[in-house]
C-alpha cells in the first residue's frame, strides 16, 4: 500500500510507497539520542512511549516521496560529526525520520508521528507488520520487564537485507533527503555541547519527576 505522511499542521506532506511488512522493520528505539530529539522538538509526550521509546519503521529512503511543503523540511545533528541526521517539519516540529549522514547508505527510520494511518483505514500492524523488537534497551525508562523482546540479531539481519537490496537498486540516488551530489537538502542544525547537556538534563529531570514523556 501507499502510506500517506503529513506533519501535524499538514504543511509538509508525502507518501511512503509500496509499503509491506516484508520490506521494512517496525521496532522501538530507546536510545538517549532519540529521546533527546523528542525533547528538542518539544513533542516528547506524543513521540515517546511510557518507557522513552520511539516507534520507527526502518526501510529504504527511496520509498518516501515528499509531495508538498518540501521547504518545511529541516534537519538536526545532535553533535558535530554525528553519523545520523534527524529530519522534521520546521513548521510544527513533527518528526519525519532518521537517515545516515552519509547518503550512500540507503536507510530511513520513519517515525510514527508523521504516518497518516487513519487516512488508510487500516492499522499499523496491517500496514507495517508487528513490532519485531527493541533497540538500546539500557536507556529505557521504568520497568524494563515491560519492554518488547530485544531480538537484536534477527533485527540486524533483517535490516541488513533491506539495506543491501536498496543499495543494489541504487536507492541512495533517489532519496528525498539528499541532493544528487550527496549534500543534505536542508542544512543540518548542529547542537552545541551545552545545548545537548541542557536537553539531557531536562530529559532526566522529567523522568525523575515521573513524567517520562514530559
Amino acid at each position: 500500500m501507499d502510506l500517506p505522511l503529513r506533519c501535524s499542521c499538514r504543511s509538509l506532506r508525502g507518501v511512503l510507497r509500496s509499503v509491506t511488512p516484508r520490506n521494512g522493520n517496525r521496532c522501538i528505539c530507546h536510545c538517549d539520542d532519540c529521546q533527546s530529539f523528542a525533547h528538542f522538538l518539544g513533542r516528547a509526550e506524543s513521540i515517546l512511549d511510557a518507557h522513552g521509546g520511539t516507534e520507527v519503521f526502518q526501510t529504504s529512503p527511496a520509498r518516501l516521496e515528499i509531495t508538498g511543503g518540501r521547504e518545511k523540511l529541516a534537519c538536526l545533528q545532535l553533535r558535530a560529526g554525528s553519523n545520523l541526521l534527524r529530519w522534521y517539519a520546521s513548521c510544527c516540529h513533527t518528526p519525519i525520520g532518521n537517515t545516515p549522514a552519509a547518503h550512500g547508505l540507503p536507510f530511513l527510520g520513519v517515525i510514527h508521528n508523521c504516518m497518516d494511518l487513519e487516512a488508510t483505514g487500516t492499522s499499523a500492524e496491517a500496514a507495517l507488520g508487528p513490532i519485531r523488537g527493541s533497540f538500546f534497551r539500557r536507556f529505557a525508562r521504568g520497568d524494563r520487564k515491560e519492554l518488547p523482546p530485544g531480538r537484536f540479531v534477527p533485527q540486524i539481519l533483517r535490516l541488513s537485507r533491506i539495506v543491501l537490496a536498496a543499495r543494489l537498486r541504487r536507492d541512495q540516488l533517489r532519496s528525498p533527503f539528499f541532493e544528487p551530489d550527496g549534500r543534505p537538502r536542508a542544512e543540518p542544525y548542529v547542537l552545541a555541547p551545552e545545548e545537548l547537556r541542557a536537553l539531557r538534563a531536562r530529559m532526566d529531570s522529567s523522568a525523575t519527576r515521573g513524567g517520562l514523556n514530559a
